[in-house]
């Protein structure tokens, strides 16, 4: 019964974590890195191939993103998830390896020209399409067996359409001990969603401290503000450039705008047009469509009961191809510009910011967190150029960030999570948060609340039926520009791993038949015969 600490240590992005337990090799989390990587990477201790099932607290990249990989490097075994992660998953790694696989052929271009070899993408899209065809999806509050002695249940955590928190019993030599992954807990009164449920009972909890050194405040009025700042753009004659996450932000922002037009908040510029000039966001609001019931709030289901659609409304167009997408550009008309990425690291919303950041009458207004060292981020800094498509490009728009907008609860939210249990737990992980908020927020927990909470490093493990530290693990800062792995033949790649992936199926059949295990030697022995140079 152990547990061993991945990604998301000291960092925010790559949550991983592994837990041993009956026998069974259970991920919770396969998260990519995402901005800035700050810290070496644990990679996955045992190979991909004898790890038994992933638990999923929800769709984001930073959490999901290296389920392919997972594939490609011979896993095979379920991924449970709530209903709605398992159709956000479906469409987002397909979007991230349309994207790698996109970024793969630019530099390759590159490559080709000097001799150096072939950039090879991390996953590809067969692999997304693949994995996903592994999820088996649960509702809310569903307890379930995952294995014998093991039991799992998602309960609703507030953060994105279909996140949660996950409870794990764990049953092993006559002991029971419960574990809590808290997965991102929500912010309170978001559109669309619930609010987090809490939880009142467990041993071990792991949660995350994103915004665990700062408090978002009271409420903001963001249909408000939103509406003010539209008015003040469009007066001008300029653009509303918004940087957004595609899945969760993008739906938000639609639900504001809705009701901004609803109740004629900006004056003088007609049905004005609110763009979404991204593919993916326009797929996940039909997801959001089709997933309400068990997920929606009551404020959006009383809407819906009504007639009305919570994120639609007159005005709104959408751009899927990259001829609707350019064509927005030359729309003299003011307008809003949706578009992702929302750290403007990638995707569509650099195009825009490219015809737009120039401009002194336009605003670029961000709505979400921006990691150190992304494009977002050095705009949001006050850089007075940046550099696009390989074009200096001078800052003159209003910047703007439309503050306290959070999925993630802040301080006060975390505390008010941690503190629902009952009795305080044996023992609380905190993981998910920059390096100086995870030691603050560590900090606070043990002196200000009382509670036995450490921050592990990288590679940590944990006895948790001793609850004791059985390796520290250690925290190794990338020193300079982390030089890439030396690219090698994919192919050659995924050989190993089905090599790997074979002797774990070896390993399997012990205790099988002689006659059985003689016939799979035969036929290892063949294939060795036939392909031994």
């Amino acid at each position: 019964m152990k547990l061993t600490f991945l990604g998301a240590t000291h960092e925010v992005t790559g949550s991983c974590f592994l837990l041993e337990a009956c026998g069974k090799q259970i991920l919770i989390d396969c998260g990519m890195e995402q901005g800035k990587d700050v810290f070496e990477n644990q990679e996955i201790p045992i190979p991909s191939a004898a790890i038994d099932a992933v638990l999923l607290t929800h769709a984001h990249m930073d959490h999901s993103g290296n389920l392919p990989k997972l594939y490609a490097e011979g896993f095979r075994g379920e991924i449970h998830a709530t209903g709605a992660t398992t159709a956000l998953c479906d469409l987002m790694l397909q979007d991230s390896a349309h994207i790698q696989m996109f970024e793969a052929e630019w530099k390759n271009r590159k490559r080709k020209r000097t001799g150096e070899a072939p950039f090879v993408p991390v996953y590809t899209m067969d692999d997304a399409l693949a994995v996903i065809k592994y999820f088996v999806s649960h509702t809310y509050n569903e307890k379930f067996t995952l294995f014998n002695g093991i039991e799992i249940r998602f309960i609703d955590v507030g953060h994105l359409l279909g996140s949660s928190s996950i409870e794990i019993w764990i049953t092993e030599e006559g002991t029971t001990k419960k574990i809590v992954f808290s997965g991102d807990i929500g912010n309170l009164n978001q559109p669309l969603i619930k609010d987090p449920q809490y939880i009142t009972e467990a041993d071990y909890v792991v949660m995350e401290s994103t915004y665990g050194d700062r408090s978002h405040g009271p409420t903001p009025d963001y249909i408000k503000e939103l509406s003010r700042i539209i008015q003040s753009t469009f007066d001008r004659g300029g653009n509303v450039i918004i940087p957004s996450f595609a899945v969760g932000r993008t739906q938000i922002l639609l639900y504001f705008l809705r009701k901004i037009k609803q109740e004629h908040m900006v004056t003088g510029h007609g049905e004005f047009k609110v763009y979404v000039d991204s593919p993916l966001a326009v797929e996940a609001t039909e997801i959001f469509n089709e997933n309400i019931a068990g997920y929606f709030d009551k404020e959006s289901m009383d809407l819906i009961k009504q007639g009305i659609n919570p994120i639609s409304f007159p005005g709104l167009k959408t751009a899927v191809t990259a001829e609707q997408s350019k064509a927005i550009n030359f729309d003299d008309d003011c307008k809003v510009i949706i578009s992702a990425s929302g750290m403007c690291d990638a995707g569509r919303i650099r195009h825009h910011l490219k015809h737009n950041l120039w401009r002194e009458d336009s605003t670029i207004l961000f709505v979400g967190y921006q990691s150190v060292g992304t494009l977002g981020r050095i705009i949001l800094d006050g850089a007075p150029m940046v550099k696009l498509f390989g074009e200096e490009i001078q800052v003159n728009a209003e910047i703007v960030k439309l503050e306290g907008m959070s999925g993630h609860a802040d301080r006060e939210g975390l505390i008010r999570w941690i503190t629902s249990f009952h009795k305080k737990p044996e023992k609380v992980f905190v993981v998910h948060g920059d390096e100086h908020v995870i030691d603050l927020y560590t900090t606070s927990l043990n002196e200000d609340y009382g509670f036995d909470a450490i921050a592990p490093f990288n590679g940590a493990i944990y006895d948790l039926k001793l609850n004791e530290l059985v390796d520290e693990g250690k925290l190794v800062e990338i020193q300079g520009k982390k030089e890439p792995k030396k690219t090698v033949s994919s192919a050659f790649e995924r050989l190993v791993s089905a090599g790997k992936r074979l002797m774990v199926v070896i390993q399997h059949n012990e205790g099988g038949t002689n006659k059985d295990l003689a016939k799979f030697m035969g036929q290892i022995n063949s294939l060795c015969d036939k392909w031994d140079r």
